[in-house]
């Protein structure tokens, strides 16, 4: 084994204090550019949420070939769950006809034009549902008028 020479014990008080100093200033310029990146990546994510929920009413009720959805979310029931969103309307009462003009049938057909797991055609199989948004929940809550409109009354992100 080595031994040190009296020359090579480590750094000097001074190497130290400049790397402290240099280190403190990453930091200090640093640290606060990441949190303003995060608040600001969340408030995207909502707008880009909103926008993809937007889009999926719109694609289904383009795919039902319905001009105003017959029971709508209301604000007072604003939801996360696409499942049961943007409208539940029962089976034979406001849900009538496939786009094909075949009747839904009540005990085989689901009820609601919904965005996760829609049933489009009226043939009782539950083999082809359509997803219009990826996921069965999302991270806001939502609202829809009868036009298709979509609000959001929560992003998720409070």
């Amino acid at each position: 084994m080595k031994i040190p020479k009296r020359r090579e014990q480590g750094f000097t008080l001074i190497e130290l204090l400049i790397v402290a100093t240099i280190l403190g200033v990453l930091a200090a310029v640093v640290i606060p550019n990441v949190g303003r990146f995060i608040g600001r990546g969340e408030a995207e994510a909502a707008e880009t949420e909103l926008s993809n929920i937007q889009s999926a009413v719109t694609a289904m009720m383009v795919d039902n070939l319905i001009s105003e959805l017959p029971n709508p979310v209301i604000e007072a029931n604003a939801t996360n769950n696409m499942a049961a969103f943007p409208d539940t309307s029962a089976v034979g009462v406001d849900k009538l006809t496939d786009p094909n003009s075949d009747n839904y049938q009540a005990f085989l057909d689901k009820s609601g034009y919904i965005l996760y797991q829609h049933d489009l055609w009226a043939d009782g199989a539950q083999d082809n549902l359509i997803n219009y948004v990826a996921t069965a929940t999302t991270a806001g809550t939502y609202y829809v008028d009868s036009n298709g409109t979509v609000y959001r009354k929560t992003t998720g992100y409070e």
